[in-house]
């Protein structure tokens, strides 16, 4: 635990900044709200500072594309979208619950099948590309979503926090969907559902267990409570989860059927991966202090939740 300098704050992810040196939470992080005694020395014609923290932070250019992108906040750190930088886990947790009302108005005034057009990723359309990313957001019922919606809340921002929001969204979008296409690719294979007409997949549990890949590598004994009751570092909950996605799909099966086993372990393995890569970015502190489980840390049930198999 670190305590900011500005609000006095004790936060699991303390910053320092490169300028004055100061301790910082997420809110102060940036040398623009914290007063950085660095601003009065920094020549900035373009009145935009660059943090250093976040990837995603640039400065503008004045003219063309890259100031249009400036201006609506895609670089620097203003504009209208400026206002999703270091928070797109919450961002995304809106979308899955706005695409969830989706769903079930789709079901209610229109059918099954535009249904499965709009959000399902399914063997029989694969090429329906616009269902690579609406799977990720829809969900087959209550539990599916507010078991995944826990796991990315609580964890999602941490790895934000880490890696700036615009990796954590290639990261979200990009284990999400490769781990729905290889377990389509899956069904492709075993027949299932391609002259059916059944099989599919839906649910961001393959970008849930990314997310917690990258924090096994970043902090292996991250303390989480298993249904809210247990405490285990969290290499015991992702090691638990690879065992039982790899049965799934190379044995037999604990979880069922109607199980992405194969869209759990690509995403896990993924997130394993990625954590290695970004391990040790020197514009993090040294020392990753995420904090125990319970209240003011992180802490959720036995992992990401059903990834939706057949929907």
């Amino acid at each position: 635990m670190a305590t900011c300098d500005v609000c006095g704050k004790q936060t699991n992810m303390p910053y320092q900044c490169r300028h004055c040196g100061g301790t910082f939470c997420a809110d102060h992080r940036l040398p623009e709200n914290h007063d950085c005694p660095g601003l009065d020395d920094w020549n900035d014609p373009g009145g935009v500072f660059d943090s250093g923290f976040d990837a995603s932070v640039e400065t503008p250019q004045t003219s063309g594309s890259n100031g249009l992108a400036a201006r609506l906040g895609l670089g620097g750190v203003g504009g209208p979208l400026g206002y999703f930088r270091g928070n797109m886990t919450y961002v995304f947790l809106g979308a899955m619950w706005i695409t969830f009302i989706l769903q079930a108005v789709v079901l209610t005034v229109g059918s099954n099948q535009l249904h499965r057009t709009l959000f399902v990723l399914t063997p029989q359309h694969p090429e329906y590309v616009w269902t690579w990313v609406t799977s990720i957001f829809a969900h087959g019922d209550f539990g599916h979503i507010a078991v995944n919606s826990i796991v990315i809340f609580f964890f999602g921002r941490l790895v934000e926090d880490y890696v700036g929001s615009r990796d954590f969204s290639a990261l979200f979008i990009a284990s999400g969907a490769i781990a729905g296409l290889g377990q389509v690719a899956l069904q492709i294979y075993e027949g299932f559902g391609v002259i059916s007409g059944a099989g599919g997949v839906v649910g961001a549990s393959g970008a849930g267990l990314a997310i917690m890949g990258v924090l096994t590598i970043l902090n292996p004994n991250l303390r989480v409570y298993l249904y809210f009751l247990l405490p285990i570092p969290i290499w015991v909950l992702t090691a638990g989860f690879a065992v039982i996605s790899a049965l799934g799909v190379f044995g037999p099966s604990l979880t069922g059927s109607n199980v992405a086993d194969l869209a759990h372990l690509l995403g896990l393995l993924i997130g394993l991966a990625y954590g290695q890569r970004v391990k040790g970015r020197v514009r993090a502190p040294n020392q990753l202090q995420f904090g125990g489980g319970g209240p003011g840390g992180p802490g959720g049930p036995g992992g990401p939740g059903r990834g939706r198999g057949p929907f």
